[in-house]
């Protein structure tokens, strides 16, 4: 190949690559045009315009009681001469919260951002800096609304979540690491995301997610999730990570439950739950087999409570439920979603099956009637042990978990090292904040009943033979 044409086909392969890339060769520039035949370049930027001033920073600090261990024996106290009260301890964490209601300054974030905190402070996009007034938390769904009071707030309208569809794009706002607010861009990946185990971080009793591959990370918790048009489809709130960092899978509460669990905590400070009473299980090929069952569709009610909605409703163990409001239940997770979210005195209508036949039945949610738990009822090596609900107090500091109330001598749980003066927090990788959460793993019994605790001394896992 001669010199001349060898230059030739170099230059004409430099000018198409400059083509492909929008440099002209001697500019240093891109050269991109605004608009293609008169239409503009695609761009969020409009849409961020109105989104991003509604998303604020939260920082909270938590004051916690600390004592080395030394300090619970008298004798070293007085031969040390140290103090008897506790040294105080500031805890500081950030996240992110959206504010949903501009004149009345209420921001959504996340329970695990704010619940406990002693002080919360919310930052703009502007730079102001405002004290955060806590009206209400959710443990169940992971859910809390804060009220800041200033002028000229700008606030997210809530879109439609059961709209959302896999494949539409998503935009998730928040502050990362702490790095200032801070905007990525994914799509709904999967709907009604369920059954996070060890590796999630975050993971709530009411699991019905959404799935979106728009990067979440450590602060981003209680930002938004909004689509296209700037309206708020959800509340990130927790990623699945093996290492704890992005890797494509974060989730977000749908803006459908953030909105009625708010409705809740604005009108009275809690969420107040309806209860069905029942104790349910799926349905396997060796159950279906002894219950002369032709499929493995619906659920299996294992026990049904004393003075419970269910039992008034007539309901038996032994019955299927196959629906609930007209749609089919799958999942023992799913119906326990459904009673997070339906409130005290409303009706729903149950699918049942019950020797071979099929029947409606209609059944009005009534408060929780079991104010404690049998452990035995739970696994037999729970035996002697009784669960009760957090005392008031202790919810309204942030703990979440099921009181130990009593505790057998001499039985396995008090080998263990369980004691009235623990909080359970946790069954295996379950996370626990209720009795409700705790009576709905009835059935699951784990080769190794592990149980995370904590009392005034910290966590630890009890291991229970």
């Amino acid at each position: 190949m001669s010199q001349r044409r060898f230059r030739l086909l170099h230059w004409l392969s430099s000018l198409f690559a400059a083509v492909l890339i929008g440099v002209w060769p001697g500019t240093g520039r891109a050269a991109l045009p605004p608009a293609i035949n008169g239409q503009a370049m695609p761009s969020l930027a409009p849409m961020l315009e109105h989104v991003t001033p509604a998303v604020v920073n939260i920082s909270t600090k938590t004051r916690v009681q600390v004592r080395a261990p030394y300090f619970n024996d008298p004798v070293m106290r007085q031969f040390f001469g140290l103090p008897t009260t506790p040294r105080e301890q500031v805890q500081q964490s950030l996240g992110s919260g959206v504010i949903v209601d501009a004149a009345k300054g209420y921001v959504l974030t996340n329970n695990h951002v704010v619940g406990g905190a002693d002080d919360i402070s919310v930052t703009l996009q502007d730079g102001r800096t405002l004290k955060g007034k806590l009206v209400g938390t959710d443990p169940e769904t992971d859910v809390a609304v804060v009220q800041i009071t200033a002028d000229h707030l700008q606030a997210l309208p809530l879109a439609d979540s059961s709209q959302l569809r896999v494949g539409d794009y998503v935009v998730a706002v928040g502050d990362p690491f702490g790095l200032g607010q801070t905007v990525t861009a994914g799509i709904v990946s999967a709907l009604g995301r369920s059954g996070f185990g060890e590796k999630s971080s975050g993971s709530t009793g009411y699991q019905n997610f959404i799935q979106t591959d728009a990067s979440i990370n450590p602060g981003n918790s209680g930002g938004a999730l909004v689509n296209l048009r700037g309206e708020l489809v959800g509340i990130n709130t927790m990623i699945f990570s093996p290492s704890g960092g992005n890797v494509g899978i974060g989730f977000a509460i749908p803006s459908a439950i953030t909105s009625e669990v708010m409705t809740q905590l604005l009108a009275h400070g809690k969420v107040e739950r309806g209860s069905l009473g029942v104790q349910t299980q799926q349905i396997t090929p060796r159950i279906a087999q002894l219950l002369a069952l032709k499929s493995l569709n619906g659920l299996v009610v294992t026990s049904v409570g004393d003075d419970s909605a269910a039992e008034h409703a007539g309901l038996q163990p032994g019955d299927v439920l196959t629906t609930l409001n007209g749609k089919p239940l799958s999942s023992v997770q799913q119906l326990h979603n459904a009673e997070v979210l339906l409130p005290l005195d409303s009706t729903v209508q149950l699918g049942v099956l019950r020797g071979g036949q099929s029947h409606q039945v209609s059944v009005t949610l009534s408060a929780e009637k079991l104010a404690n738990l049998d452990g035995g009822q739970l696994d037999p090596r729970l035996r002697g042990v009784r669960f009760a609900e957090l005392d008031p107090d202790l919810r309204s500091q942030g703990v979440s978990g099921v009181a130990i109330s009593a505790v057998q001598p001499g039985s396995s749980a008090a080998r263990a090292g369980l004691t009235t003066d623990d909080v359970v927090i946790g069954v295996g990788s379950q996370r626990i904040t209720s009795l409700h959460m705790l009576r709905g793993l009835a059935g699951v019994k784990p080769r190794q009943l592990v149980l995370v605790v904590i009392d005034a001394d910290g966590s630890r896992y009890v291991v229970v033979d």
